[in-house]
């Protein structure tokens, strides 16, 4: 039986070069079989939800692989096809075909700079070649995914057995909300360059984690959070140091603040206000940052208020849900994993709840992936937890991948 490493042996100088390093740049034989599960569970989702339309919802499809598609294409995704067609702008052109492009929302693209720009550059670049927004979602999309669960194994195996880093990955596919990786979303890109800048830093290569951890910035707001993440492994590494040296690599991390930065021009070189985002999010979105109990509290209230109990369910005994299981990853992160680790759900989770209208928190919780090793170390031992779990995320996630494909609100 593998004896599982202390906490000492960890984090403490005889852990500063991995208990376990593959060798960078080549796949494992683990890691190819996780590319491949990640196509299985792709066709899984994207016919399931084909299925839930046809046969649940009782409605066709339209034509070609565009129709296929077009069952995806719902709540942000269409802004990001705009962007990628149309680029940020501070006037919209107010026509709905462009080109051939049909746009969902007509004169709603000024609003659009408070979706960070580099899934939607990256849309657009393919796009030049296909001239297909909505496929070239997909490649984006489809091509990011296939790098999450390997990154998640070999980050993880870094510190754990391989079971436990296998099971990680597995959960990750198939967390109720691992759908968003799998269509014209950030989720996997965003995800894929964290796991890419956390392993580069517990591999100490600064400078690339650095970049990743840019591009993140340039992805999604809270890729903010990097910043104290990897300063967190840049203290462990300066602690297991018997001289205690100031590593210039170090400065690497301050390429996540540039990235950030980038969005920052966009936003004064389209609105010619650095901070334009926040008005636009309070205007529109409603959103603005406040204490964590009031974003809560509003939506304890929610779910009192509801006249629907489906409603009070979906939205507010959901949001409610993941807002306690991404606490108790926190809790769990700071007292088993690497501080790192617990940095980065903390930062999140205080993210997530800390604005005066929280939302969306099952989805954004798919980027927490220590919930995805506490999951693993949950299964470890007997089978049937690793069965039970399974049979839940599963379930819940072909719940809410069928109600995202007819149409109706999923997060």
């Amino acid at each position: 039986m593998a004896r599982m490493p202390e906490p000492a042996q960890e984090f403490g100088p005889a852990r500063t070069v991995p208990a376990h390093s593959p060798s960078q740049g080549l796949l494992e034989r683990d890691e190819v079989q996780l590319v491949g599960l990640t196509l299985l569970v792709k066709l899984a989702i994207l016919n399931f939800g084909v299925f839930a339309v046809t046969v649940i919802a009782g409605r066709q499809l339209g034509p070609g692989l565009r129709g296929i598609l077009q069952i995806w294409n719902y709540w942000d995704a269409p802004h990001y096809l705009d962007l990628a067609v149309l680029g940020y702008r501070a006037v919209d052109p107010g026509v709905q075909v462009i080109e051939g492009y049909q746009r969902a929302y007509p004169g709603d693209l000024p609003l659009y700079i408070v979706f960070f720009p580099l899934f939607p550059w990256l849309v657009g670049a393919v796009n030049t070649l296909l001239h297909e927004p909505l496929v070239s979602a997909f490649v984006v999309s489809t091509v990011a995914s296939l790098f999450a669960a390997p990154l998640l194994y070999r980050l993880v195996r870094a510190d754990e057995e391989r079971r436990v880093a296998l099971l990680a990955a597995w959960f990750l596919l198939i967390f109720p909300t691992a759908y968003f990786l799998h269509i014209g979303y950030t989720e996997s890109l965003f995800l894929a360059l964290v796991l890419g800048s956390f392993l580069a830093a517990r591999n100490d290569r600064w400078w690339l984690a650095g970049l990743l951890g840019g591009l993140a910035a340039l992805t999604r707001v809270n890729g903010l959070v990097l910043i104290p993440a990897l300063a967190a492994d840049a203290w462990l590494a300066w602690d297991a140091d018997p001289e205690h040296r100031i590593r210039a690599e170090w400065l690497a991390i301050g390429l996540v603040a540039v990235g950030f930065a980038g969005y920052l021009a966009l936003n004064l070189v389209v609105y010619g206000d650095a901070f334009a985002f926040l008005r636009i999010q309070h205007d529109h979105w409603f959103k603005e940052l406040a204490p964590p109990w009031q974003g809560i509290s509003g939506v304890i209230h929610f779910i009192t208020d509801s006249s629907q109990p489906i409603d009070a369910i979906k939205y507010g005994w959901f949001e409610l849900a993941f807002i306690v299981l991404g606490l108790a990853g926190t809790v769990v992160a700071a007292i088993r994993f690497r501080p790192s680790w617990f940095v980065w759900m903390a930062g999140n989770w205080l993210l997530f709840t800390s604005t005066s209208f929280v939302l969306s928190v099952p989805r954004y919780s798919l980027t927490l992936f220590p919930l995805f090793v506490w999951f693993a170390l949950l299964g470890r031992r007997p089978a049937v937890a690793v069965v039970g779990l399974s049979v839940v995320s599963a379930g819940l996630l072909g719940y809410f991948v069928s109600e995202f494909a007819v149409g109706r609100w999923a997060f």
